[in-house]
């Protein structure tokens, strides 16, 4: 953060005090700031669910922490959590440079029995956005991706981690647990079937992080 700061023509703690909201520079700024880093004023301050990726160091990027994924959990878009958004720092994907990247905190023990690596409660998945790399990775068996389930006209929504099992007719995303109340999601490929549900692979799982407290 200190040379990015620097990079900027600002003091050195100018990017920590941006990130802690305690200041509002003004635009010419921020312009100096998005110069330094490569990127736009807008990927600096947006606040969507699903982050731009804003380089804080030649190895480094800071991503939104989106929510939690918990299988079976539907709920109101307006019940979501609107407090400010968790910010964290991971390394760069070298693999999608240029992808959108979020994190998800696991809740439940829907994905308790994947193998060789279970994912637990508590967990952090680092994952990057699936519209972004569309064109790069083909949906195959195997994959581990966090899934958006809406209902009742988009107004409920569930995310979920699941992994992808293909099938000729359709696309299943499992859970792999030990709780058998945890169910598959099975979407057919006849794009005339609507049962008032939709399905949406909204992230691709690229890594899973758990610390433990200090």
């Amino acid at each position: 953060m200190k040379a990015a700061s620097l990079a900027a023509g600002q003091g050195d703690t100018f990017v920590r005090d941006m990130l802690a909201r305690d200041r509002e520079p003004g635009i010419e700024k921020f312009t100096a700031l998005a110069r330094a880093l490569g990127t736009t004023v807008g990927a600096l301050v947006d606040d969507g669910p699903v982050d731009r990726v804003v380089p804080v160091s030649g190895s480094e990027a800071s991503i939104l922490v989106a929510g939690k994924v918990a299988a079976g959990v539907f709920l109101e878009v307006d019940d979501f959590d609107q407090s400010e958004p968790e910010r964290i720092y991971e390394p760069l994907d070298p693999q999608f440079p240029n992808a959108r990247r979020m994190a998800f905190e696991v809740e439940g023990d829907s994905m308790n029995d994947l193998k060789p690596r279970p994912i637990l409660e508590g967990d952090r998945l680092i994952c990057v956005s699936f519209e972004d790399v569309a064109d790069q990775v083909r949906v195959r068996d195997g994959l581990i991706v966090v899934v958006e389930r809406t209902r009742d006209g988009g107004h409920t929504r569930e995310w979920s981690v699941k992994q992808v099992e293909l099938y000729e007719d359709r696309f299943e995303f499992h859970p792999r647990s030990t709780n058998p109340r945890h169910k598959p999601i099975v979407v057919k490929r006849d794009a005339t079937a609507d049962d008032g549900v939709q399905v949406e692979i909204i992230g691709l799982v690229r890594a899973v992080r758990n610390e433990f407290p200090l």
